[in-house]
């Protein structure tokens, strides 16, 4: 009877072995991050009024499953504005913040009369966008820019055309990752601008450069897959403050550059930009936010582990971003 009662447990335990060892793990995804970047506007300084320069930058994370559907998207946009005056000198820029980093701040309910605020607005639109492929994503937008009766419904009520262009390119750059619909996926910019005044030989300039960063973070709070980007123009002007910005001139991320941004052909790099992001997004897989603050030297630079890894540019625009998660 002991001999029986014993084959039995053996087998019970084979069994719960057998078991364990086939449980089926999450199923991995797509991850993909894509940059929009709208026409610039640029305005003239007056006698009673600075001139001015404003650009939107929409950037947006996505998930995709085998199928070839959405299942999580993460958005926002860095609106930033600069100014100059009529003598040609450039503003001090204050701190930006993305529309969805303003929060209610934004004062879409207050000023303009809406029900949401731009970020629950925003929060609506990808609660429609998940289970849907690109080409019902696309559908979504109406003649008017706006969307359809079902984003409407949601909640959201703005323009939305900038964000399908941006999951566009998220969707068309998502490649394969261990990224599971358990993750979260999180956007961040870090904006920082560089003013020189204008003088009889030559234009001033307001420079804007954002960088932002797309990221799945699991529940301990580390990166499973990374992205990042930056999109960088200089608003010019003269001495009369009359803006010498050719608005007509698509805006291209540094990425999308990729070989003709230059740095191995005109600045002697081993490597183009767009791959030392790659090598900096790669360091941050596996890593907080704390972690990732600690990615950058007292230079400015990356700190010898990422440099070896093949990002040997100044990553503090990066970290800053990125850290945001």
């Amino acid at each position: 009877m002991k001999r029986s009662l014993a084959l039995v447990l053996c087998v019970v335990l084979a069994l719960s072995v057998l078991l364990v060892g086939c449980e089926s793990k999450p199923a991995t995804l797509k991850f993909g991050f894509g940059v929009y970047t709208g026409t610039p506007a640029a305005t003239d300084a007056t006698a009673d009024k600075d001139g001015s320069g404003k650009l939107d930058i929409t950037f947006a994370a996505i998930t995709v499953n085998a199928d070839g559907k959405i299942v999580a998207c993460d958005l926002d946009t860095a609106s930033n504005s600069i100014a100059f005056t009529a003598d040609g000198k450039a503003v001090a820029a204050t701190e930006f913040k993305t529309k969805y980093e303003q929060g209610n701040d934004y004062n879409m309910v207050t000023y303009g009369g809406a029900a949401k605020e731009w970020y629950e607005q925003a929060d609506a639109f990808e609660t429609v966008v998940a289970g849907k492929t690109l080409e019902e994503v696309t559908a979504l937008v109406g003649e008017d820019k706006k969307g359809n009766s079902d984003v409407i419904a949601a909640g959201c009520t703005i323009m939305i055309n900038e964000f399908v262009a941006a999951i566009e390119k998220a969707y068309v750059a998502a490649a394969d990752s261990n990224v599971t619909a358990e993750d979260t996926l999180k956007v961040t910019a870090y904006t920082e601008a560089t003013g020189t005044d204008a003088t009889a030989d030559k234009d001033g300039s307001n420079k804007v450069a954002t960088t932002v960063f797309g990221a799945a973070v699991d529940a301990n709070g580390k990166v499973v897959a990374a992205a990042s980007d930056c999109v960088e123009l200089a608003f010019t002007f003269d001495t009369k403050g009359a803006s010498t910005l050719d608005t007509t001139k698509a805006v291209l991320s540094k990425k999308e550059q990729g070989a003709d941004y230059g740095m191995v052909a005109y600045g002697g790099a081993a490597k183009e930009w767009f791959e030392q992001a790659a090598a900096f997004d790669a360091a941050c897989v596996g890593k907080t936010a704390t972690e990732i603050a600690g990615l950058v030297a007292e230079d400015g630079k990356g700190v010898a582990d990422l440099q070896t890894a093949g990002c040997t540019i100044y990553v503090t625009g990066f970290v800053k971003a990125a850290s945001k998660i």
